[in-house]
């Protein structure tokens, strides 16, 4: 049993679009405490989305983030010795904490050769509803439709 809630950190906005999403995004992107080149990485992908759609690269960002988003996954539950797949809802929070690690994950699992690249053709796939993080939402929601029958487990 946990002791106490863990206190919610508030996140400072990013100076170039005054977004907090846009400040998590570039604190998950960065590795080994280097942020300004997560920055710069970043801001880098949202100009590439410009050059290559003409659209407005923060918007793109937008759309695929609110995209990604899961609605639905499983948790597990022991009831009666026996662990249950339990379909929940998933918090806004985490959902947006998901969202991000998911469209991270599939830049760096693509093939283009730099990082600004992947990620400008990760936001792009995923702002159009195809790409690999939203097949990664798309298999954690038919998880859920899968196990639907122990949602009475929820509690």
């Amino acid at each position: 049993m946990r002791r106490r809630k863990a206190p919610v950190r508030t996140v400072s906005p990013d100076p170039k679009y005054n977004s907090t999403v846009a400040m998590k995004f570039i604190n998950d992107l960065m590795q080994d405490g280097k942020k300004s080149l997560s920055m710069t990485i970043f801001y880098g992908a949202l100009d590439k989305i410009k050059e290559i759609t003409g659209e407005d690269g923060f918007k793109v960002f937008e759309k695929a983030i609110e995209n990604v988003k899961p609605k639905l996954e499983v948790r597990p539950r022991r009831v009666g010795g026996a662990t249950y797949q339990v379909p929940v809802e998933v918090r806004p929070r985490r959902q947006l904490s998901l969202a991000i690690k998911w469209l991270i994950k599939a830049a760096r699992e693509r093939s283009e050769k730099t990082m600004v690249e992947r990620l400008a053709k990760e936001f792009i796939d995923a702002s159009k509803n195809e790409g690999k993080a939203i097949k990664i939402r798309e298999n954690t929601h038919r998880m859920a439709e899968a196990n639907r029958a122990f949602a009475h487990f929820r509690w």
